[in-house]
């Protein structure tokens, strides 16, 4: 069959070995290159024998224009780049862009020999590839997880490079009031310009930043901190001292990072849609002071209590009008003046603490207002711990 069909190929179309090869590139364990080389040997003695002439090796492949000729090169090509990056990694994958035409012509010649047992052109010139850079690396293809995949443009000769991500991990405590979580157009810093600073310093990649849940800008993460996690796209550089990274944010006086540690992806959408517990400290004001009865009030009702929370008016704007349903736990409260009180709550995640507090005209409910049936509202808030489940 091999012979047959490699015959009436060869009277139509000049192909190099490689290409002739790999027709039949998932019948035995050779190389393409070896493979076409025997077929084309055999079918010649055979036509030697009939009285006819050979089928020599073209000069220029019309099917890949001799590109694994090109191999070693090509290797050659992303070695360099590598190394002038100053690459870090540990394996790595080669992968190919061809023109379309040619990935056409070859399906096309596949349908015109009904063709079972090929492979693509790109599979061949990415493994071939492969093998002369594990050389000049001494590092290995990793087809599942690599490190980096150097993606070539044989035809033009370009190297783009697609490294694996990094994913940290780690907690962060908002030490000042006056920072927000993420940048804001009014605000200098944040706590991700705080945090992600040194990553991309460090590997020189791009950091985004992703919490678990936020606090407001005047409310201070204190406690054992807010889990967040910093994603590195396309990092240099992979091995960075964690601990010295920590040692630069904790500097700032103002954001302070716990456990930083590399995780998985996998780990990265585990952590960020959990639903943490969270314990709160709030400095309440109320308009016509405050007793002890009132004291007794806040914390009978609102222990074990159910909150019903349409969204607050401060943020419609970037969340859906809908009634939430959260849980307060357990509840405290003392009184530091006459019109003063310090409230501890500890709640589901979720729960707008403000307007727990104040009712925000009637959209919560219950509410610190509702309950004392005075005026109420929060003047201070700090989250003091996040309750791991």
């Amino acid at each position: 069959m091999i012979i047959e069909k490699s015959e009436k190929i060869l009277e139509k179309h000049s192909l190099c070995n490689n290409c002739l090869g790999r027709l039949f590139g998932r019948l035995g364990k050779s190389t393409n290159y070896i493979r076409g080389k025997s077929i084309r040997l055999v079918l010649n003695m055979k036509r030697e024998a009939e009285g006819l002439p050979p089928f020599e090796e073209p000069e220029k492949c019309e099917l890949c224009g001799n590109i694994f000729k090109k191999t070693e090169y090509l290797a050659r090509l992303c070695y360099d780049k590598a190394q002038k990056l100053g690459l870090e990694f540990e394996s790595f994958l080669v992968g190919s862009r061809f023109p379309k035409e040619i990935l056409e012509k070859e399906k096309q010649l596949w349908e015109e020999f009904g063709l079972e047992f090929a492979e693509p052109i790109n599979r061949e010139l990415n493994r071939e590839v492969g093998k002369f850079l594990e050389v000049l690396l001494q590092k290995p293809v990793n087809k599942e997880d690599p490190d980096v995949v150097f993606i070539i443009d044989p035809y033009n000769e370009r190297i783009e490079l697609q490294m694996k991500p990094l994913y940290v991990y780690g907690r962060y405590r908002k030490l000042v009031r006056g920072i927000p979580q993420t940048p804001l157009k009014s605000f200098r810093e944040s706590v991700a310009s705080i945090i992600c600073k040194p990553f991309a310093k460090v590997t020189k990649g791009k950091c985004i930043f992703h919490g678990a849940g936020r606090e407001d800008v005047d409310v201070r993460m204190l406690g054992n901190g807010r889990p967040f996690i910093v994603e590195i796209k396309n990092p240099i550089r992979r091995k960075i001292d964690l601990r010295a990274i920590a040692q630069e944010i904790n500097q700032s006086k103002k954001v302070e990072v716990l456990e930083l540690k590399f995780i998985n992806r996998t780990d990265m959408g585990r952590i960020l849609t959990s639903n943490h517990k969270k314990e709160y400290e709030a400095l309440v004001y109320v308009e016509e002071g405050i007793t002890p009865e009132d004291i007794r009030k806040i914390v009978e009702k609102l222990r074990n209590c159910t909150i019903y929370q349409r969204t607050p008016r401060r943020v419609l704007r970037r969340r859906a009008d809908i009634v939430r349903v959260r849980r307060v736990y357990d509840v405290s409260a003392e009184i530091v003046d006459k019109e003063h009180l310090k409230l501890r709550l500890i709640t589901d995640g979720g729960l707008y603490i403000k307007e727990l507090i104040s009712g925000d005209n009637g959209r919560t409910t219950p509410s610190v207002s509702e309950i004392l049936g005075k005026k109420a509202w929060c003047e201070k808030l700090d989250v003091l711990n996040i309750l791991d489940d």
